[in-house]
């Protein structure tokens, strides 16, 4: 199987982009669903069309989306030959952790159009599918990308896992009215730079990650979990639990030094990390915190608890991996 150079953390790009959005329209705030007000509408959401504000969604969506994608090309795939367009079977590589991402990005971006649809008054169902819709367009144009460098091709898989966080979404929202399962992503602040008394890795992650923080948290999947956030209240409403208050339930991998195997070359010479630092998937059960139900009467502070509502808040928890272990994290980002 051919092996894709390194990650890029590419499926987590366009969700930047849409955050930025939502960051020069602090009003998409107040845009979220609300199962109590109304199982169907947005608090605040107007119901009638305003063509300045949907005019003034499409042209900064469409100036994000145009820059956004202008700049990864330059960044990455200008560096790398291109060529007619062809398939790419990367299923299984990286431990699926790519295709949770595309997963997790998917589902936000459909959100936050959603919500900026609504903004901007077009009517409950159309501006699901629309969000939806946008999430796509946005994640296939990387597709796509791919489909022309001759180093990747069009990735099926991660087509299909887009289809899967858009429609998490979607089929929350109409069964639902709200969002009772909540996908977060977390990153581990660990050192990138693995090292024991007989192999050092530094040159291989900083290969594979990069060096600076940023790079890291974008493409390197060893520090990277992907939680599933249970609201037990939403469940039932007359428990006594918090209605902030959620359960966990995380997956991730460490010592991946490659999409499918820890060997590679270096200087002309076959590096083989197998038994050195061994591949293994993580399984994790913690809590959480559904920022959406704290209450404030600030859009700035609405706008900074519903960005930071993608990212999980770090809570002990316990992690059960396929090395057979089973270990306590006082604090796991």
């Amino acid at each position: 199987m051919k092996e894709r150079l390194s990650p890029k953390g590419s499926a987590l790009y366009p969700f930047i982009w849409l955050l930025a959005l939502l960051s020069l329209f602090p009003q998409l705030g107040d845009c979220q669903s609300s199962h109590i007000t109304n199982a169907k509408n947005h608090v605040n959401a107007i119901d009638t069309l305003n063509k300045n504000r949907l005019k003034t969604l499409l042209i900064s969506g469409g100036g994000l989306y145009t820059l956004g994608s202008a700049g990864l090309y330059a960044t990455w795939y200008r560096d790398f030959p291109m060529e007619g367009f062809h398939f790419f079977d990367d299923f299984g590589q990286w431990s699926h952790l790519d295709k949770v991402g595309h997963i997790y990005s998917a589902y936000g971006q459909s959100e936050l159009l959603h919500r900026g649809f609504r903004w901007a008054g077009v009517d409950d169902d159309q501006a699901m599918w629309y969000g939806i819709g946008g999430s796509l367009l946005f994640q296939t144009t990387i597709e796509v990308f791919d489909g022309f460098s001759s180093e990747w091709g069009f990735s099926v898989a991660d087509f299909g896992a887009n289809i899967i966080g858009a429609g998490a979404y979607g089929v929350q929202h109409q069964f639902w009215g709200e969002q009772r399962i909540r996908i977060k992503f977390s990153s581990n602040p660990i050192n990138n730079s693995r090292r024991n008394n007989s192999l050092d890795v530094t040159s291989r992650t900083e290969e594979l990650f990069g060096s600076s923080f940023l790079e890291q948290v974008l493409k390197d999947y060893n520090r990277q979990t992907y939680w599933l956030s249970i609201n037990p209240k939403s469940f039932n409403p007359d428990s006594s639990l918090p209605s902030w208050l959620n359960v966990a339930v995380g997956y991730g991998a460490d010592n991946l030094l490659g999409g499918v195997n820890n060997v590679w070359e270096s200087q002309g010479e076959l590096i083989d990390a197998t038994d050195t630092f061994r591949r293994h998937q993580q399984f994790y059960l913690s809590l959480d915190v559904d920022l959406s139900k704290i209450k404030t009467n600030s859009k700035f502070l609405r706008t900074v608890l519903d960005v930071l509502n993608y990212i999980k808040v770090p809570f002990s928890a316990i992690e059960i991996n396929t090395l057979g272990q089973v270990r306590f994290h006082f604090i796991q980002f």
